[in-house]
Order: C-alpha cells, then sequence, then structure tokens
C-alpha cells in the first residue's frame, strides 16, 4: 500500500515512497534519513549479539559489585539487578518499535513530539549523557592497558611521575585507548556489527574465567553464598533497595530512548523483540551473578570487597593471567563503549547540525565531551556511581521516555509521516519547530524525579536534605517518577490543548 510519501510493505514497515523526498531538507542528511528496506537485515542474533556485547562489561559488572559492596548479599544484589532489568525492558521494547517500522533513529522519531527543531532538546540530553559513559568506559580501558603494560615493563611504568593523582602513564593508556575507540567509529555502523558478532562471546569467557578463579581460591561455592547480608532484611535493607532499583533500572534509561537508532536496521518488528528479550535480561542476569560471586569472594579472600575487576585481576600472580584477562576487559569496554555510547550521540549531534555533521565526525566530537566530562571522578566510588550518576540521569531520561510512549502508541497509534519529519512547516512543525508540551511535560517530569536529590553526608555531591527538601521523598524512586509525570503530563497537554489532528486516517495500520 502506497500513499503519496510513503510505502507500508506487508510486513508492517514503512519507507518513504521517494527516498529523495527528504534528501534536500535542511533537517537529514544520509545517517538520518529513513532506512531503505534493502539496508534492514539485522537478525535475532545481531540484537542478541549487541546486547552480549553491551552488557558483559565492566560498568555492568561493577552495579552487581558496588552493591555488595553496599553490603547487600549474593541473593538482595541478583534480585535488584534482575527487576531492574526486566522493568527497562518495557519502555525499551516500546520504543524500539518505531525504529523497525519506519526505519528512523532516535533523534528523528523525538521530531513526531518535541517538533522538527525541538527534539534536539531530549537528543542533546541523551548525547551529553552517552559522552559522560564514553569517558568511565574508556578511563576503565586505559586503566586495563595501563594494568597489562605495568606487568610486562615492570615499575618504571606503573610508577611513573604522577600528573593530576594519576601516573602519566596511566593518561597515555587512557590517550591511547580513545584512539582505538575512535578507529572503530570511523569504520561506520556496518564495522560495528561485525565486531560485536565475535568480540561479544570472547568477553563472556572472560567473565567466566574470572569468576571460576575466585571459586577455586575461595574454596568452592558454599563459603561466598553463606554470606550474611549487612543489611539484613529489614529498614536497613529497604532503605537501599528502592534507590539501588531506580539506578540499575537507570543504566539501561539510555538504550530505552534511543534503540531505534540500531532497531531501524532490523529485518522485522520480530527479529529486534526476540534478539532483545533473549538479549537484555539473560546477560545482565548472568553478569549480576558472575560479578556478585566474584566480589562476595573477594570479601572471602582479601577482607573487603573489591569491586573493580581490573584491580582484581591486578591481584593475580600469573603475568599470563592477567595479561588475558585484561585483553578480554579491554575488549569487552570497546564492544560496549562504541556500541551503547557512541553510536547515539552521533545521530543526536548530527541532528543538531546535519549539514556539518556526520556519524563519524560526530562520533569525533562525542570522544572529546567524553575526556572533558573527567569520568575519573564519576566512577571513584559506588555511591558516587550508583545514586548520584545513575539515579540522577535516569530520572531526566524517564521523562522523555514517558512523553514518546505517550505520543507514539497512546495518541498516534504507532503511526506517523515520514517526509514531515524532515520538513519545516509540515505535520510535526508546531511552534517555530518546537512542540512546548512535551517540553513542559519534560522538564515537569524532571523536576519532580531529581529535584529532590540528595547525597549522604560526605558522599556524594548533594545537599542530605535535597536540592529541594519537599522533592527528597521522590527522589529514592527517580526513574519511576519521571516515566509517570512525563507520560501523564503530555497526554494532558495535548488532549487540553491540541495542535494537530492525533491519528492520521491514512497512515500506516498500527502494526
Amino acid at each position: 500500500m502506497a500513499t503519496t510519501e510513503q510505502t507500508v510493505h506487508a510486513d508492517g514497515r514503512v519507507e518513504l515512497t521517494d527516498p529523495e523526498a527528504v534528501a534536500n531538507s535542511p533537517y537529514g542528511n544520509a545517517e538520518l534519513a529513513p532506512t531503505r528496506l534493502p539496508e534492514r537485515h539485522w537478525t535475532t542474533y545481531n540484537y542478541a549479539a549487541l546486547w552480549m556485547g553491551m552488557a558483559h562489561n565492566i560498568p555492568s559488572y561493577l552495579l552487581a559489585a558496588g552493591l555488595v559492596a553496599l553490603g547487600m548479599n549474593w541473593l538482595q544484589a541478583f534480585i535488584t539487578i534482575t527487576l531492574g532489568n526486566l522493568i527497562v525492558l518495557m519502555p525499551l521494547l516500546l520504543n524500539s518499535h518505531a525504529g523497525t517500522k519506519y526505519g528512523i533513529p532516535f533523534p528523528v522519531f523525538a521530531r513526531a513530539f518535541y517538533g522538527v527543531r525541538g527534539a534536539n532538546f531530549p537528543a542533546l540530553l541523551r548525547a551529553f549523557i552517552a559522552c559522560g559513559w564514553f569517558g568511565i568506559q574508556t578511563w576503565i580501558g586505559g586503566q586495563a592497558i595501563y594494568v597489562i603494560v605495568g606487568e610486562l615493563a615492570g615499575d618504571g611504568w606503573t610508577n611513573a611521575s604522577a600528573i593530576g593523582g594519576h601516573p602519566w602513564t596511566q593518561w597515555l593508556s587512557f590517550a591511547f585507548f580513545w584512539v582505538i575507540q575512535m578507529a572503530l567509529i570511523f569504520r561506520g555502523i556496518e564495522g560495528l556489527r561485525r565486531f560485536e558478532n565475535w568480540a561479544a562471546p570472547l568477553v563472556t569467557v572472560a567473565f567466566l574465567a574470572l569468576m571460576i578463579a575466585i571459586l577455586v581460591k575461595a574454596g568452592g561455592l558454599g563459603p561466598i553464598l553463606d554470606q550474611p547480608s549487612k543489611l539484613g532484611w529489614d529498614a536497613d535493607f529497604w532503605k537501599i533497595f528502592a534507590p539501588a532499583l531506580m539506578g540499575m533500572i537507570a543504566f539501561w534509561a539510555t538504550l530505552s530512548l534511543n534503540m531505534p537508532d540500531f532497531t531501524r536496521f532490523g529485518k522485522g518488528q520480530r527479529q529486534q523483540v526476540w534478539g532483545q528479550i533473549i538479549g537484555l535480561p539473560t546477560t545482565m542476569s548472568f553478569i549480576a551473578l558472575v560479578s556478585i560471586i566474584t566480589t562476595s569472594g573477594t570479601v572471602l579472600l582479601y577482607g573487603e570487597a573489591i569491586w573493580d575487576p581490573v584491580e582484581l585481576t591486578r591481584r593475580f600472580e600469573n603475568p599470563a593471567v592477567v595479561t588475558i584477562g585484561l585483553i578480554m576487559a579491554i575488549l569487552a569496554t570497546m564492544s560496549c563503549n562504541v556500541a551503547a555510547n557512541v553510536v547515539s550521540p552521533s545521530y543526536d549531534f548530527a541532528n543538531a547540525v546535519p549539514r556539518w555533521l556526520n556519524f563519524r565526525t560526530a562520533g569525533l566530537l562525542t570522544g572529546v565531551i567524553g575526556v572533558v566530562i573527567q569520568p575519573w571522578r564519576l566512577i571513584s566510588d559506588p555511591e558516587i556511581y550508583i545514586f548520584v550518576w545513575l539515579s540522577f540521569y535516569g530520572g531526566l531520561l524517564a521523562s522523555v521516555a514517558g512523553v514518546l510512549i505517550a505520543g507514539y502508541w497512546l495518541l498516534d497509534r504507532t503511526n506517523l509521516y515520514l517526509a514531515d519529519l524532515y520538513q519545516p512547516g509540515g505535520r510535526y512543525w508546531y511552534t517555530a519547530g518546537w512542540n512546548w508540551r512535551a517540553v513542559v511535560a519534560t522538564l515537569f517530569g524532571s523536576l519532580l524525579a531529581v529535584g529532590g536529590a540528595y547525597s549522604n553526608p560526605g558522599a556524594g555531591p548533594f545537599p542530605a536534605d535535597g536540592l529541594i527538601p519537599l522533592l527528597k521523598p521522590l527522589y529514592d524512586y527517580s526513574w519511576a517518577v519521571g516515566l509517570v509525570v512525563g507520560l501523564l503530563t503530555y497526554l494532558a497537554l495535548t488532549i487540553a490543548s491540541p495542535s494537530r489532528q492525533s491519528n492520521p486516517t491514512h497512515a500506516a495500520p498500527m502494526f
């Protein structure tokens, strides 16, 4: 079935009838244009491998290890992480649908509700958070390189003179790893897909090997699982559980927005849905269990919870074991970092200035900002990592997810006009390119979600009574508050003050 602008295929996927219809748009370029059907060939395995590569990484490991370091036992930490990933899977799949159906990336999808220009607001918010993650992952990868070379070169490398609190050799390792990733980015999205396909299984093997080594040293699984929780199951646990759960959800709150960047290449909805169901909850539960067992083992062996796997690997005496383990850590970091933290901001920055930036140049910009953010500070402590970094940005992005879900599923019933997403003066132009309803809903949802942000005394940048004391109780539920408030506010504003017909009559069917 075809309209004057778009063709709906039998499987429900939609493409422009004439691809040249948006070729001269000031709001488009080759990367932002809808993906043509012959280029949509990602399979269930591609998506499962993508998630395996993104989930099996050191920051994922640090999630579970951080919960153990904060006093949870293995069961409490496992339940918290598994539940968080099952919850975030729902908005992730809802927002993935548009990518597969229309072949569009996240910032173009956001234009339908924020406006052709207004989409830069959520897109750049998502992009800067991704830059922070890129910096964190690059710092971790640089640490691994620093340790490997130290094993081979000796104390002269490891104990080099310090600059800014770290040996200059560690800064050099950080810079080298940054360059390696930029080289992978310049190979484009297909180069990334091929890298994920073979790197993901190797990463899984590396984490298993680390766990087995700790189990052997600790005398088996029994002593590890018998360790009691420092928090118990009463008020002390529940006080940490809610903000920790929000942090676990927020870990993938970024991808719950920008997964259309990947699902736009899917062969169909079935492939992307099953690939993600197989890929996300299972792999995150696996890495959580590995991390929990390994970190709990370090409490028995070393008298403290060593939550950083790079630091833990250094404790092994065999240089070959250390080197192989850290090479796997480097692969894990690259596999996740380029997919999760460069693809999205590359599209997002290109969306802001499509005539000046493409996927590769925007990826370079992401790398530069990732250094400027000073990631070594964000990863310095589990309290800052989980309760400050994750909980705060999770609340911000959840309000965006609420707007997208309300607009796409409840108001437009999954029907979009492709050409108008790229044209000034069209259906999605709203007022001067901005839809104030979506912006207000996002700001209001974010205010309620993170306005009460607080830190325990001496454990973070926020005041103990919260930025806005009245909103402090809501911060423990930041992601849930942001999602619900953003969704309901956008629905209410759009119904009360409609800017266009909500349900197009000649667009594609819902599925």
